[in-house]
């Protein structure tokens, strides 16, 4: 792993109290995102009933509260993040969830051991070269016939320009984290190449005063 993503790794160690206890409720606002994460539950269960059980990974899990949601709804589910911190908080806050350390890039976790997967604003961090790895790693980790929700920003708050913003701080402490803005159709051919199919996207506007005031997609997918 590049230094970039030991970079990503320390700034979300320094915030990562901070940041559990700010988006720790978000969901509570966000009857979308926990439609889709019903969806997921649903479709997932099937996939278990047809062979015969599985778990549910939150790649990029930070503090844990949509792992710990999912638990909520019966699923087994394994939190995975790159960040040491996230995971100890996580684990801190949701004892009923298994939380792993580790990459987008080298996914902790067996061939096939998941019937499904969640990537909520995970892919953001990683540099263009990489993506491919990452989405082959999580059609990797996944069983044929599972599935997969990935979520990410498309356009910047205003006033930023371009596709990258920089973070050199963030509640007061030091980071150097970049957050891609990326294109729909790129990722969809990037998950179509790494085997999976593309069933349903989502667009949204941002929760006006609930969450930063960016444009978001969901792409709701099966592992072919």
């Amino acid at each position: 792993m590049t230094r970039v993503y030991d970079r990503v790794r320390e700034s979300y160690d320094r915030v990562a109290k901070r940041y559990a206890d700010e988006y720790a409720g978000e969901l509570a606002g966000k009857p979308l995102d926990r439609a889709l994460l019903r969806c997921v539950h649903d479709l997932v269960g099937e996939v278990e009933e047809s062979t015969g059980g599985g778990s549910v990974a939150d790649l990029g899990c930070g503090p844990g509260h949509i792992a710990g949601y999912l638990t909520g709804m019966g699923l087994d589910v394994v939190g995975v993040d790159l960040s040491p911190a996230m995971v100890e908080v996580a684990r801190r806050r949701y004892s009923e969830v298994t939380f792993r350390v580790g990459s987008l890039l080298t996914i902790p976790a067996t061939d096939g051991e998941f019937a499904g997967a969640i990537a909520f604003y995970s892919i953001i961090h990683l540099r263009p070269d990489d993506r491919a790895q990452a989405y082959a790693e999580m059609s990797r980790v996944i069983r044929p016939g599972g599935w997969l929700l990935v979520a990410f920003h498309t356009t910047p708050p205003e006033p930023v320009t371009g596709d990258i913003m920089h973070a050199d701080e963030w509640w007061g402490e030091k980071v150097d984290l970049d957050f891609y803005y990326l294109d729909p159709a790129d990722v969809a051919a990037g998950l179509a190449a790494a085997g999976f199919t593309v069933m349903a996207r989502t667009d949204r506007q941002p929760w006006p005063g609930l969450e930063p005031q960016t444009q978001r997609c969901y792409l709701l997918c099966r592992r072919s």
